[in-house]
């Protein structure tokens, strides 16, 4: 895996699927390393050649000074493109992963393809939710957090079904750095990008959890609404749709990618 440089930061990078296939660059939820997406992976490498990487301050990247902001990560999804020589790329985003996607397509619309947000907003109207969880990570560790995480990410249902698919993604969440967790919820804190969307003209699909209370039906709405030509694909699932709902995710995903 490839260490890129974005402006002094380092960036864990995989690239993996198909040579000479279209392009296709995941974009992780906050908390979560590139390995969420391993549910995908079997799928999305027969069709395309797949770029992940660990966002600034998780995993392997590295983790400068924060606060961090979406610009900040958008501009690090374009230095790997750049070095990686690669003019144009679909992007498929979950959760802050999907605020990246439309900072990009507004702000960047010859480098993004065809644009899937998942389970992601575009707007967070009170910022003192994110303010609480920089405080309580910042004071007590992510650890204080988890169980609350997970609880909002995936259904009862599903915690009770597959526990160790849950502890997985518990495991992943916690080893991230606290400098560098805290540091991305300062991304979240005032973010506005509603004036964004009907700016972006690249072909859109958002897909949304049904039981999705940090995400909820209400902003997939909203979001599709404001992008033209936006389509809306719902699965029963919370937030981490592509895990809770695989199948149906990878549907949704390669069907909108593939299409003509």
């Amino acid at each position: 895996m490839p260490m890129i440089d974005a402006d002094g930061c380092l960036l864990n990078v995989s690239v993996e699927g198909r040579d000479g296939g279209p392009t296709l660059m995941l974009s992780n939820p906050l908390g979560t390393t590139l390995a969420v997406w391993e549910p995908q992976m079997a799928v999305l490498t027969r069709f395309f050649r797949v770029i992940r990487y660990d966002r600034r301050g998780h995993g392997k990247s590295g983790t400068p000074p924060g606060p961090y902001s979406i610009a900040d990560f958008g501009r690090d999804a374009l230095a790997i493109l750049d070095d990686l020589n690669i003019a144009h790329t679909h992007w498929c985003g979950l959760s802050i992963g999907g605020a990246v996607g439309q900072w990009l397509a507004a702000n960047a619309p010859g480098r993004i393809d065809r644009l899937v947000l998942a389970d992601t907003t575009c707007h967070v109207p009170d910022p003192a939710p994110w303010q609480a969880r920089f405080k309580t990570v910042t004071e007590k560790g992510i650890d204080a957090i988890a169980d609350g995480v997970m609880a909002g990410w995936f259904t009862e249902e599903f915690r009770d079904r597959e526990p160790q698919t849950v502890s997985r993604i518990s495991t992943m969440l916690t080893s991230n750095p606290v400098a560098g967790y805290a540091a991305s919820c300062g991304a979240l804190i005032g973010l506005d990008l509603r004036d964004a969307l009907p700016r972006i003209k690249a072909q859109t699909l958002v897909i949304a959890g049904r039981y999705d209370t940090s995400s909820p039906l209400q902003m997939a709405a909203t979001i599709r609404a404001g992008i033209p030509g936006a389509s809306l694909t719902i699965l029963e699932a919370a937030h981490l749709s592509n895990v809770e709902a695989p199948y149906g995710f990878n549907e949704a995903l390669t069907g909108f990618l593939t299409q003509r």
